[in-house]
């Protein structure tokens, strides 16, 4: 299995011992310098590199495990894991963010972009008008040159006139959504699909493959009676992403 210098973990001071720990092993997991396969130095080893229990460093590594970023084996070690790109179901977060915050490089391209009148699909998608006038918006998203999302959306100008003011060439059209139109609903509903010869493209992926796609309507003040917002399908390679939830009793 690869191996790896020992320096590269280090504690940043904040918080418990055994979270700085967590975040210290998840570092170099998470910016892919410790590659899915690469076994872990051992929990004595971890002891010795950071001066303390077994304890410890057992409650680190545990916690790595359940976000299922290494797979602990009693007798060979602790490797890691073959890694996922975790999207969120409730909250509405915007993907730059969400690759950022992996520790990958985040990238964008603008494959189409171009106003078309709504026909019969889109004004019920969006609640507008027949013909009425609408932005559409074609892009593709990367972590670390990988691309990992396939953008296909639908602003409703009449909601977000300034939208035809802004080229999107450098600007992911979801982060500029969040950063200049308040939203206050948004809706998901998500499917499984296997990749058609466009998906298979744009993705690198092979034709067929399974991908999860999620289709998003964001609403202004008003629930489900205000003005709709935008319309997107976000499409993802299924072997590498999974869509999370978290809830308490009540929610």
């Amino acid at each position: 299995m690869n191996k790896h210098p020992l320096n590269i973990y280090e504690l940043d001071g904040n918080g418990p011992l055994f979270r700085q720990i967590n975040r210290a092993i998840s570092r170099p997991i998470l910016s892919g310098r410790n590659a899915p396969g690469t076994r872990l130095p051992s929990e004595h080893a971890f002891m010795e590199m950071f001066s303390t229990s077994r304890m410890t460093v057992n409650r680190a590594l545990q916690l790595l495990a359940d976000d299922g970023l290494v797979t602990r084996h009693r007798r060979s070690g602790t490797f890691v894991a073959n890694q996922v790109v975790e999207h969120s179901v409730i909250e509405l977060k915007d993907i730059v963010d969400e690759v950022e915050a992996s520790g990958a490089l985040y990238e964008y391209q603008l494959l189409d972009l171009k106003t078309v009148t709504a026909n019969a699909e889109l004004s019920k998608k969006l609640g507008t008008k027949k013909k009425a006038m609408l932005l559409y918006i074609l892009c593709r998203h990367y972590s670390d040159k990988k691309p990992i999302l396939i953008e296909q959306r639908y602003i409703n100008i009449s909601a977000a006139p300034k939208c035809l003011d802004e080229s999107f060439l450098n600007t992911p059209p979801g982060h500029w959504l969040i950063k200049n139109v308040p939203w206050s609903m948004a809706e998901h509903i998500i499917s499984a699909l296997n990749a058609t010869d466009t998906i298979a493209k744009y993705l690198e992926i092979k034709l067929g493959d399974a991908c999860l796609s999620v289709d998003r309507t964001t609403w202004h003040d008003g629930g489900q009676d205000g003005e709709k917002i935008t319309f997107v399908t976000l499409t993802y390679p299924g072997d590498k992403h999974r869509l999370i939830s978290r809830f308490t009793p009540g929610q």
